[in-house]
């Protein structure tokens, strides 16, 4: 299984940047997608963003052009840059690999946008 491990999280005001990080150990198919989810406060779970191991990228509409995906060719870092954030950004933000195993979801990281 791949263990994945979220970091970057943190308080910020409006308008603000924060870079999150997703570290992937263990074995990664090549047919592999990494993606952010994100979940606010009595909301469902939501796509960010994702890319693939030929660097393929999909953005969701609620952040596009605020949020860049990025990572090694391995996907063992994948980073997601968060720019001009919005107090409705408030959210734990999780990542997530999915490939012919299925799901594996990290613990998830708690990015707080002041107003």
């Amino acid at each position: 299984q791949v263990r994945l491990v979220e970091s970057g999280g943190g308080l910020v005001q409006a308008g603000e940047s924060l870079r999150l990080s997703c570290a992937a150990s263990g074995i990664i198919f090549s047919n592999a997608l990494i993606a952010w989810y994100r979940q606010a406060p009595g909301k469902q779970r939501e796509l960010v963003a994702s890319i693939t191991r030929t660097g393929t990228t999909n953005y969701a509409d609620s952040m596009k052009g605020r949020v860049t995906i990025s990572g090694d060719i391995a996907l063992s870092t994948v980073s997601l840059q968060l720019n001009s954030l919005k107090s409705e950004d408030t959210a734990v933000y999780y990542c997530n690999l999915r490939d012919s195993r299925g799901d594996s979801w990290g613990q998830g990281t708690q990015v707080t946008v002041s107003s």
